[in-house]
């Protein structure tokens, strides 16, 4: 069958296994390792660009944090993180319609164009994404980690492969979501934690609301005085990704901090998505969420879970390329 431009069958290199923490991976030479791009760039350094053009950002805009974050994760989720979210094209995975919402396309433009000027065809888009957001992350409170590098992009980019997780599963049908990514249900715990800095919409939630189960009335997990908040901001039957924005952390001196409050919130019932609710009660993941609560190292661990996402399915070596432009592939062959 033929293929759109954006389209051409890509190998993926499974790399997850191979992860260090602490250093590099152990995969041969075409493994990611921490330092990729040192001493590549001239007398410039291309981890300081990314965060001075994401710095930058970020001053304009704190809420590119969350979505930066989002996008990672709905790249890596989906066949892999190759920036395949990033390319344009009327069947990509940006037409997906839970993708229809992902910002940040912009900052990654941004920090393309600079590495561009300075090293033309040196880093991938795949990497600027894992690069941003470690640096976002950073910026909004969280812990500095190693940012493995040396993916390639790729040359796929299809609305029909977008197999996110909704925010309606149940944990276990997450756990499952998660393990057939090879991450583990207490991976699953720390990087939901980016919700810390996160949002949603009204018509996200409506169900948990006014019609939970389609019972006609509220979860009933829900904190009395959240439910009575949250149902003042959204309204019966609000609809359309221009419904109004919730802090899916509800501790307002916290909602913009990467922080563990975030599981705090939803110990006490007062957890926005479903899903995030059901983290803290579900006897699979409540006592994961009571450690994290209690603990001083979320900030190191959720880094760890993120370098961890950062590896699923890259491709690396000759299995894809370095894109001119994050929006289109190179040498499209249809």
């Amino acid at each position: 069958m033929k293929m759109s431009r954006t389209a051409a069958v890509a190998v993926v290199a499974l790399a997850l296994l191979s992860v260090s923490f602490t250093g590099h991976c152990y995969g041969g030479a075409g493994a990611l390792q921490v330092g990729f791009y040192k001493g590549r760039c001239g007398f410039l350094d291309v981890e300081t660009i990314v965060a001075s053009v994401v710095k930058a950002s970020l001053f304009k805009d704190p809420t590119i944090a969350p979505a930066l974050i989002r996008m990672q994760f709905h790249d890596c989720f989906v066949k892999g993180c190759d920036a395949s979210i990033l390319l344009d094209g009327s069947s990509s995975e940006k037409t997906a319609p839970p993708n229809l919402s992902v910002r940040g396309y912009d900052v990654i433009d941004a920090v393309k164009e600079q590495l561009e000027k300075f090293c033309p065809g040196l880093v991938s888009c795949a990497d600027i994404i894992s690069m941003a957001t470690r640096d976002v992350i950073f910026l909004s409170g969280g812990g500095r980690y190693n940012v493995q590098t040396g993916r390639r992009d790729g040359f796929e980019s299809l609305a029909i492969n977008v197999d996110l997780p909704s925010p309606t599963l149940s944990v276990p049908q997450s756990i499952a979501a998660f393990a057939r990514k090879g991450l583990t249900d207490t991976d699953m715990v720390y990087l939901l934690g980016g919700h810390t800095v996160g949002v949603t919409h009204c018509f996200v939630i409506q169900d948990r609301l006014y019609n939970f189960q389609s019972t006609g009335k509220p979860d009933p997990t829900m904190d009395p005085w959240l439910l009575t908040t949250l149902r003042q901001r959204c309204p019966q039957n609000s609809t359309g990704s221009n419904s109004n924005i919730i802090n899916l952390d509800q501790n307002r001196l916290s909602s913009s901090i990467v922080d563990n409050s975030f599981y705090k919130q939803i110990l006490a019932h007062r957890g926005v998505l479903q899903i995030d609710q059901e983290l803290a009660l579900d006897p699979l993941t409540s006592a994961t969420v009571s450690t994290i609560a209690r603990s001083w190292d979320f900030r190191s661990k959720f880094g760890q879970a993120m370098v961890k996402l950062g590896a699923v399915d890259v491709l690396t070596g000759t299995d894809g390329e370095i894109r001119k432009s994050c929006r289109a592939i190179n040498n499209p062959l249809f």
